[in-house]
């Protein structure tokens, strides 16, 4: 199926049924969620995915085993025998392996005619530059920060590393879905790295909806980004909005601040009135300094700086729309069933994918996606009689 015209068939041939019967007919409801998922393969550390990435560069670029590597013999099976518990033995290794990367690099800086060799080059590189750094001696050590974008496998480089919470994590992919709460039909499926954004992919599961739409979803879909695209769409937006730090605990925020955006300015709750610069931020400065509210606004030693974004107007009504519970009812009632589409997506040990890569795991996400549809509607009553129908309200 993966390597045929319409690898996602099956999930297409269930989604004809869907319209067929005219059960999502008049439903202008969507809510949308997302889950981590487990990766197929362990996590690595550096020194892990250092190693098999020389390997596999020796391995499949034509020239690399004349090359000269001496931190490791890389054609012997598992980790270097060094005494791990000597932070000078691990050094010395994470230098000499992140050298003998470099000279590999080096040698085949031009190399462009075959693609694995070009795909094994490119990951070496990437894992070599994006756990280390070099200090002032020259050599080459752990850096003590974790990159943005931190590649966790050389077995399964697309697989990322996601907190779900300050003290819990998951490496590996994540699965978003959007449904009708009414029906529970999943009307879109995307999966994706384990760190993207919820509320960029968020926007890529509505499109080709008619306008008019309540979208449902959590504070992760509540950016000015996600809320600008939903009213673009004609949509209408029933989304937790994302909490807002304050610069002093307890003190003010950005809603206690009038904002002016026809008139550019910003007026703090003392009464002074500032511009609004071209990068969104209303600095008071001086102002601040013989403030009598001043502990309760900021602790910074020039002044209050509030800082927003081209999206303020979007962020600032979705807070007023969630406080004053313009919604509420809605959210209580219609939410909660993607959760419950979520829970089945993911029961029967399904939280850890079966393949290796994006796009192998998206055609295991639509396939379940397919069959978890199929049962929904099995269970509304689905029945065929020259057509697919209802046999049950």
């Amino acid at each position: 199926m993966r390597k045929s015209e319409r690898p996602e068939r099956n999930f297409d041939a269930v989604r004809s049924v869907i319209d067929a019967t005219g059960v999502l007919k008049g439903k202008t409801r969507r809510a949308l969620d997302s889950t981590l998922l487990d990766d197929a393969v362990a996590t690595q550390d550096t020194v892990t995915q250092l190693i098999a990435a020389i390997r596999r560069v020796r391995r499949v670029v034509p020239g690399a085993m004349d090359v000269s590597v001496c931190a490791h013999e890389y054609e012997a099976q598992g980790k270097p025998l060094i005494a791990w518990d000597d932070p000078v033995a691990k050094a010395a290794l994470v230098d000499g392996l992140v050298n003998d990367a470099l000279a590999l690099l080096a040698a085949f800086e031009d190399e462009r005619e075959e693609a694995e060799a070009t795909s094994a080059l490119g990951l070496l590189a990437l894992v070599a530059g994006q756990d280390v750094d070099q200090g002032e001696d020259g050599t080459w050590q752990i850096a003590r920060k974790v990159a943005p974008d931190r590649v966790i496998s050389t077995v399964d480089p697309e697989a990322r590393h996601m907190h779900k919470s300050r003290s819990e994590y998951r490496d590996g992919y994540k699965a978003h879905i959007a449904i009708e709460p009414e029906t529970g039909l999943v009307t879109a499926a995307t999966l994706t790295p384990a760190n993207a954004p919820d509320a960029a992919t968020g926007v890529t599961l509505l499109e080709g909806e008619d306008p008019g739409l309540q979208v449902l979803g959590d504070g992760a879909y509540g950016s000015g980004e996600m809320l600008a695209a939903l009213s673009a769409a004609g949509h209408r937006k029933a989304i937790k909005p994302w909490p807002m730090n304050r610069a002093v605990p307890g003190g003010f925020d950005r809603d206690d601040f009038i904002v002016d955006h026809e008139a550019g300015t910003a007026t703090c709750p003392a009464g002074h009135i500032v511009k609004i610069t071209e990068g969104f931020a209303a600095v008071f400065g001086t102002r601040c300094r013989d403030c009598p509210l001043r502990a309760r606004c900021t602790k910074a030693k020039d002044g209050r700086t509030l800082q927003m974004t081209a999206h303020d107007r979007e962020l600032v009504e979705a807070r007023r729309a969630w406080r004053e519970r313009d919604f509420a009812e809605e959210y209580r009632r219609f939410r909660p069933m993607v959760e419950r589409s979520i829970a089945w997506l993911v029961a029967d040990n399904h939280r850890r994918v079966r393949f290796r890569g994006v796009e192998r795991n998206q055609l295991g996400l639509s396939l379940r996606i397919a069959a978890i549809n199929l049962r929904r509607l099995i269970n509304l009553g689905l029945d065929h009689d020259g057509e697919w129908t209802f046999s049950t309200p």
